[in-house]
């Protein structure tokens, strides 16, 4: 099995403070929830429902995604730490009340440690059964008293990433005229078209899925198709966009892109340590992906003390600004954006957690 009290994770940094390892016979349910830094507030993120091939895999991908968590929260400006959680199964067959609300038992014994929400295989729908049993669930249904679908606003943040990086690169943030190719348009992919489209950008995609290529095709026959990923990398486009699963940027992906910019919705998009320095070198901005797509967690942030909409998306808006922030400081220290990304969560988390060290009474 991975090395828990190690750091298999990517990056460097504190290990994880705590991984729960669930399991309920009777229901299938079989979990595992990571807290990896509780530094700002308690931790937030999403409850991943996928058949991994194995325990060590679905250990690594939660261990990955918390401590992505960790950064994504501190650099869209929240009080709160990073975790996350998988469920190992096939959600189209192994999702049951039972299980889920199993689940839920297991949040709650966490006692606020740990807030669950959506993420990939799970559902606003999902999270109304999960908080039957837990105090401690965002991304409920609008009619549960939740911020509904948080796909929403992680699209409409991962826009204003791509229109700091037209910026960055072009000089304005217009991207009328550009060329987007976007890897995956299932949640948050077919809404992106949706905001490019009514910018005049023209679209690439590709999917695993007819379903998803069909649905974005039927409200725009003029958006163009490809078979996959490698014809996708390297086809004409201004932009890259990554929105399926993670560690779509490896060194074939890479090497073959002729994009200036990448900025996507996707989770982990470098596959490995050192791909952030091999698109610097061929001199492709990349948009941090744990910054551009924040805004889906701000979304379910925002639901923790009673939702609203417009202030939301009022925060999701600023992963503009922060975006160009990162540019400008990779630009001064001389380094990739997603090492800046990087300093400036850490910082964030330094400076604020140290000041629980101020005692107060309770």
């Amino acid at each position: 099995m991975t090395n828990v009290f190690g750091s298999p994770h990517q990056g460097s940094g504190p290990a994880h403070e705590q991984v729960v390892f669930c399991q309920d016979q009777a229901s299938g349910l079989r979990a595992i929830i990571a807290i990896y830094s509780t530094a700002l507030g308690p931790s937030l993120g999403g409850t991943r429902f996928y058949p991994y091939e194995s325990e060590d895999a679905a250990l690594t991908d939660v261990l990955n995604l918390s401590r992505a968590m960790a950064y994504k929260n501190a650099m869209a400006g929240l009080d709160l730490g990073g975790g996350k959680a998988v469920i190992i199964g096939d959600p189209a067959t192994d999702k049951s009340e039972a299980l889920l609300r199993a689940y839920g038992r297991f949040v709650q014994s966490l006692n606020g440690r740990y807030y669950t929400a959506c993420d990939v295989g799970t559902y606003s729908e999902d999270m109304d059964v999960v908080a039957r049993e837990s105090r401690y669930v965002t991304g409920r249904t609008v009619s549960h008293g939740g911020a509904g679908d948080s796909s929403v606003l992680t699209a409409y943040g991962v826009y204003q990433g791509m229109r700091a990086a037209a910026e960055a690169t072009w000089g304005s943030p217009a991207l009328r005229g550009r060329r987007v190719g976007i890897e995956g348009v299932g949640k948050v992919g077919h809404r992106l078209v949706e905001h490019l489209r009514d910018e005049g950008a023209e679209i690439v995609i590709c999917d695993v899925s007819e379903r998803a290529i069909e649905r974005v095709r039927a409200r725009h026959p003029e958006v163009d198709v490809v078979a996959g990923r490698a014809e996708l990398a390297g086809a004409d486009l201004d932009v890259f966009s990554p929105c399926a699963l993670g560690g779509s940027l490896d060194d074939e992906t890479v090497a073959a892109l002729r994009a200036r910019v990448v900025c996507g919705g996707a989770n982990n998009q470098l596959a490995h340590p050192g791909v952030e320095k091999a698109l610097a070198d061929r001199g492709i901005l990349y948009a941090p992906d744990y910054v551009v797509n924040s805004g889906g967690v701000i979304q379910v942030a925002d639901e923790i003390a009673g939702f609203d909409f417009e202030r939301a998306k009022a925060r999701a808006q600023q992963i503009y600004d922060t975006t160009s922030r990162i540019f400008t400081l990779a630009a001064a220290e001389g380094v990739p954006p997603a090492v800046a990304a990087d300093r400036m969560a850490e910082r964030r988390m330094s400076d604020i957690g140290r000041l629980k060290g101020i005692w107060l009474d309770s």
